[in-house]
């Protein structure tokens, strides 16, 4: 096998949960360059529809839009079965869909922590119950979680996104162990700043923006196909050997 085909997606099918837009479309739009034909999910089926007509135009796969909340049990098994009734099989989950909060602790209301909760912690649990009984039986697949460089550093005001975070690297490093012997892989990626519609509130204010960049010893924020390589390589034979990782890709936040 090329070091070329380790990298290939073809003939694999893949779910991209909340990506309609920012890094869940790039996300998508890249493993479906790769070879992958992709399910992508969203609340709002009208974007999805739209983002899966654009990157199938643009690759010729095959990628299907799904209404879908995914933390709601029934929304995510209509969409598991949905891609099994499509591709007849999946082979990758990418756990993507998160809410942000930004309320400082003691304004932050409990609905909107479970919100927070609801969506970033037991979203993607609820999906790997789901998907990994397929990847069980055909004994492979491939679970990538969208953490944070906030699931690694804290940050004010940011409490429920932090922990929600930071739980999601602990369960990410829980199902590596728990499926290893399955030929499923689980690993996260942490991102730090990327010009997305989740992180407009801190781009639109010039003195938080300030403050940002400083943090980045980069001096700026990620362009969105800048993420798509680690996410491929996660997602293909490359990284075979390699599970219960998390891997940031931040312009050296963390490195500080």
């Amino acid at each position: 096998m090329s070091i070329l085909d380790l990298f290939s997606l073809g003939g694999r099918a893949a779910i991209v949960t909340g990506g309609s837009k920012g890094l869940g479309e790039a996300m998508a739009q890249g493993l479906a360059e790769a070879g992958a034909d992709v399910v992508i999910t969203s609340r709002h089926l009208d974007e999805c529809a739209a983002v899966a007509e654009r990157i199938a135009a643009a690759t010729g796969r095959t990628i299907v839009p799904i209404e879908a909340d995914v933390s709601k049990a029934d929304d995510v098994g209509a969409m598991t079965q949905a891609a099994l009734d499509r591709f007849g099989r999946i082979d990758v989950l990418v756990n993507n869909a998160g809410v942000n909060n930004r309320d400082a602790t003691l304004d932050l209301s409990m609905d909107d922590w479970q919100t927070t909760v609801d969506i970033n912690l037991t979203g993607p649990l609820l999906c790997a119950k789901a998907v990994v009984p397929t990847m069980q039986k055909q004994q492979r697949g491939r679970i990538i979680n969208l953490s944070s460089i906030l699931g690694l550093v804290g940050h004010p005001a940011r409490s429920p996104y932090t922990a929600t975070k930071g739980g999601l690297l602990n369960m990410t490093r829980c199902w590596a162990i728990e499926f290893a012997r399955d030929g499923i892989t689980a690993n996260a990626v942490c991102p730090g700043p990327f010009d997305t519609p989740l992180n407009q509130p801190v781009k639109s204010n010039p003195e938080l923006y300030k403050a940002f960049l400083q943090k980045i010893p980069m001096g700026r924020w990620g362009e969105l196909d800048e993420l798509t390589g680690v996410i491929v390589f996660l997602a293909s034979d490359a990284s075979s050997y390699m599970t219960g990782a998390a891997i940031t890709v931040d312009g050296g936040w963390t490195a500080q």
